[in-house]
């Protein structure tokens, strides 16, 4: 990173500021208002990298063309369907008995924008969630941890409990694949 450059997150996610701050890069951040939804017949990967894409240009414009800016967008797709942060109790609870007893993706699309280039790129964990009683998805949801989070569940957080294994990177579960991401700013910092 030269000195001119900037990095800024795109995104008010409190997980992806941790985890960037865990990596060691100075950045500011400067939350990305679009809307999050899913055209139709819109594969995973495909809607992860555009809203990725889409946050990383929304910042972009409001911020001098020195800054690199990073975009970042999570989902959860089980037996086909994607799943996004819930809308409400109901919803976090369908998407908890969805995912109990099954092995499901994470997706997590990554956008590093400069004036000059942008790099796209999404990593892929398979998360295996043991079966969950209806009892234990109700104090769960009342916990409100899953209201915030693709799929309904924090991997770090209470619902560690029911996921014995993971195939893939873990910090991409939390929200940002780490080392995906550090590959990806150190390539534009460099060129920069």
């Amino acid at each position: 990173m030269t000195t001119q450059q900037q990095l800024v997150l795109a995104s008010a996610s409190p997980r992806r500021r941790e985890l960037l701050t865990q990596i060691g890069f100075p950045f500011q951040i400067k939350a990305a208002d679009i809307p999050e939804q899913r055209r139709p017949d819109e594969r995973p990967i495909p809607f992860v990298l555009r809203l990725a894409r889409e946050k990383a240009q929304a910042v972009a414009s409001q911020v001098g063309p020195d800054s690199v800016v990073l975009g970042a967008d999570t989902v959860v797709v089980c037996e086909g369907e994607v799943l996004g942060k819930p809308a409400d109790a109901a919803d976090a609870k369908r998407m908890l008995r969805l995912l109990a007893g099954r092995t499901h993706q994470v997706i997590t699309g990554v956008c590093v924008l400069t004036e000059e280039q942008i790099e796209s790129a999404a990593e892929v964990t398979m998360v295996q969630m043991l079966t969950i009683s209806e009892e234990e998805i109700e104090a769960y949801v009342a916990t409100s941890e899953p209201m915030d989070k693709a799929g309904a569940y924090a991997i770090q957080g209470r619902a560690a409990k029911w996921i014995p294994r993971i195939q893939g990177c873990y910090f991409n579960v939390v929200g940002l694949p780490l080392a995906l991401t550090t590959a990806m700013l150190e390539t534009v910092f460099r060129s920069g």
